[in-house]
């Protein structure tokens, strides 16, 4: 491909709009455009990436025995209604009301739905499960605030996988075969990624992995340990049991009732009481399984709901609205505590370590100093109910450690929460119904790419993995009217064009500076140069894109070279 025939914007000025790199150098290098908030266009040199990841995917899932479909954007609501989702995805759905034939539509950010009808329509025998079936596929999410490029979008691309199972056994398999198989996608780009254990959210199941790059540009947060024997994401991180009260703690203060007029947040309480955030026992309020429960952590820590809702083995679990916290606590918001609640409380591990603490009275304008958990109030029930944080270790004691990062990918077990609801049966060999046991596995194939530049760039611009670049090498040409450097970048590009690499010819009559500049913002990892100077000698320039050293070599070798580095670098990608 030449340059100068094809289409590539490059432009030096950072846009106002883009803060992350890879937002930056997408816009810069001229692979994306936005068309609207959150929606981009995907530029040619964008587009050869884009389907260079797309490729690497349908690959690895085909040669895992997934079996490629195609599903609609577009929904009916009724399939969402069946599983209860519309309200549980919330101003996430997109509704489409404007015309009579669309109200009753939408616009899917994922597919459990519709692949679930698919199943319960033809599948009705244990002898078609298992089954694998996945796409790759535009979807849709009413994002209030796009921001960081195509990192968080409206519209954007995944792969979606659904399996299928008679048994919980056959689930565990497909499982570790996908896990297995995200593993081989993400090494192929040449991400260095982490597998950690995750929270299911509003896609349900019994167990899940997500897949990160750590990055800054990440608004995910990623707790492991620094000896990479633990990870997790935050919502999932277990927290190791604080360490026993010492004996020879300060003694135990008499229970005693302070008024503290209009003050009723732990801040608030903290400043007024002249303590610290860490000597309160917060009161949180929920109502869980419609029955009233109280969590109780440090006041220097939030509960984590999805570990509450694992501790109380309910499956509803909100936040109590003012009018139950004035039932339960008789006392205004703010003022709750545990002394003389009759009702369930489960509280943190960290809360029983606690001495001589402050909480709420359960009356309004009022704080009770000096509560000692066991002494002031009953403790029936410890879980591990809040998110680490700086200090805390993992359950097998290492520290833990806290790195932004960009999730790419989430494994599922998702059991029968669809197959029920929706009524997906299989008949096993004795002719019972029974719902189908499933999976789901996703991929954003979008954030693969801002994830690459994320992982790989510098302040001249990106540093393309050999196996997703748009092109594997650029001939560049400094004196394009010189017949002896025409006669040997023509040579190369047949050359390295005939053992399957793709080239780009920059052609353009432009300054050595611009063009330099141009090669090292879009990436492509090497780069031959061919000047007047050089080629009088017989000789040409390689260099790798990330390295520093320039290696002038005759063209027969710059060939053999080249053709080597790309089998190289494209091997180390290889599972």
């Amino acid at each position: 491909m030449h340059w100068n025939n094809y289409f590539i914007p490059t432009t030096r000025e950072t846009p106002a709009e883009a803060i992350v790199p890879s937002h930056q150098l997408m816009l810069r290098a001229g692979l994306v455009k936005q068309l609207v908030a959150g929606a981009y266009i995907y530029l040619p040199l964008g587009y050869r990436v884009l389907q260079k990841i797309t490729n690497i995917v349908r690959e690895e899932m085909n040669r895992a025995g997934a079996i490629e479909l195609h599903m609609p954007a577009m929904h009916p609501v009724e399939l969402w209604m069946e599983t209860g989702r519309v309200e549980a995805m919330g101003d996430t759905l997109i509704h489409l009301p404007d015309q009579e034939w669309r109200s009753g539509t939408v616009l899917g950010p994922t597919h459990e739905e519709i692949i679930t009808h698919i199943v319960r329509s033809f599948v009705n025998s244990y002898k078609q499960l298992p089954i694998n079936l996945y796409q790759i596929q535009t979807k849709f999410r009413d994002e209030k605030r796009p921001k960081s490029g195509v990192l968080r979008t409206r519209e954007f691309l995944m792969k979606d996988a659904y399996s299928f199972h008679t048994s919980w056994v056959d689930l565990d398999r497909e499982y570790r075969s996908m896990y297995d198989t995200y593993c081989r996608i993400y090494k192929r780009c040449g991400l260095p990624y982490v597998a950690v254990e995750a929270e299911s959210g509003a896609m349900g199941g019994d167990a899940s992995h997500e897949f990160m790059v750590a990055t800054d540009a990440g608004e995910d947060i990623l707790v492991r340990t620094g000896d990479s024997s633990y990870a997790a994401n935050l919502e999932r991180a277990a927290i190791a049991p604080p360490s026993t009260r010492s004996s020879t703690a300060s003694p135990l203060e008499s229970l005693q009732e302070v008024h503290t007029p209009h003050v009723g947040s732990v801040e608030q309480v903290s400043r007024f009481l002249g303590c610290q955030p860490a000597d309160l026992i917060k009161t949180i309020i929920f109502v869980a399984d419609d029955q009233p429960l109280v969590a109780l952590v440090r006041g220097d820590h939030e509960v984590n709901e999805a570990k509450l809702r694992k501790a109380a083995q309910v499956r509803s679990l909100v936040a109590a609205d003012p009018e139950t916290i004035r039932k339960v606590t008789c006392a205004e918001v703010g003022f709750a505590g545990p002394v003389g609640l009759q009702v369930r409380i489960i509280v943190d591990q960290a809360v029983p370590q606690m001495q001589n603490a402050v909480t709420g009275a359960n009356k309004t304008d009022y704080h009770l100093k000096g509560v000692n958990p066991g002494r002031d109030f009953e403790i029936k029930e410890v879980a591990d109910i809040r998110l680490p944080v700086a200090g805390d270790s993992a359950p097998n004691g290492q520290p833990l450690v806290f790195e932004k990062c960009i999730e790419i990918g989430h494994v599922f077990k998702l059991g029968t929460k669809y197959s029920v609801s929706m009524k997906a049966h299989y008949q096993d060999a004795q002719g019972q119904n029974h719902p189908c046991i499933m999976g789901c596995y996703g991929i954003g194939v979008n954030r693969i790419m801002a994830a690459a530049i994320e992982a790989h760039h510098d302040d001249a611009g990106i540093i393309w993995p050999m196996s997703i670049t748009p092109f594997q090498v650029l001939i560049t040409t400094l004196d394009s009217g010189d017949e002896l450097v025409i006669s040997a970048a023509r040579q190369l590009y047949d050359g390295l064009t005939q053992h399957g690499w793709e080239v780009l010819w920059d052609d353009r009559e432009l300054r050595p500076g611009p063009k330099f500049m141009d090669a090292d913002l879009i990436g492509v990892p090497l780069r031959l140069t061919i000047g007047k100077k050089n080629i009088s000698q017989g000789l040409v320039e390689l260099k790798v894109r990330n390295a520093a050293e320039v290696h002038k070599l005759s063209v027969t070798d710059a060939l053999t070279r080249t053709d080597q580095l790309i089998r190289e670098a494209l091997a180390t990608y290889q599972s």
